[in-house]
């Protein structure tokens, strides 16, 4: 299963309509419901940008960047986002609403979760790098990708942001 598009290459990229189109598109075949465009140039580089297209139901497992340098900015472009803040036990601490053009940063060690809540939501996340094995930490408390206990935590997750 391809998680990810291809990393641009050359001095200068853009986020095309036709990118957007294709980004989009392999989100919705994805059985994850996103698809990641990394667009930094190498896997090392110490500025991480990445473009993530979700649809509605795909699930991230709430998590938290332990680094003492890994802060975390999240742009919406398109779409919309709900980001949940947890205390390191799982208990609810913020829920956040994020329409287009609005954002979140958080610091190192925050645990939260991400939860597309428009078809076709496009975010712009930056954080400091590399990413490797020590950079994302999983919540214990919470289920893990395609485990049983998943699709009714999302529905939880979901329904903090009911109107």
């Amino acid at each position: 299963m391809k998680l990810a598009l291809d990393n641009p290459t050359g001095s200068v990229f853009t986020v095309t309509p036709e990118l957007l189109k294709e980004g989009l598109a392999a989100s919705r075949s994805s059985p994850r419901h996103r698809m990641l465009l990394p667009i930094h140039r190498h896997q090392d580089d110490m500025v991480q940008r990445m473009v993530n297209f979700m649809q509605e139901g795909t699930y991230i497992q709430p998590h938290q960047h332990p680094r003492d340098f890994a802060t975390e900015t999240i742009l919406v472009m398109q779409g919309e986002m709900g980001f949940v803040v947890f205390d390191e036990g799982g208990s609810l601490k913020s829920v956040h609403r994020l329409k287009p053009g609005e954002l979140i940063d958080i610091e190192a060690r925050v645990w939260h979760g991400v939860v597309a809540l428009a078809p076709d939501t496009v975010i712009l996340e930056i954080k400091r790098g590399p990413y490797d094995d020590t950079d994302k930490v999983f919540a214990v408390w919470a289920p893990e990708e395609n485990s049983e206990a998943m699709p009714e935590y999302l529905a939880w997750l979901e329904s903090l942001f009911t109107e």
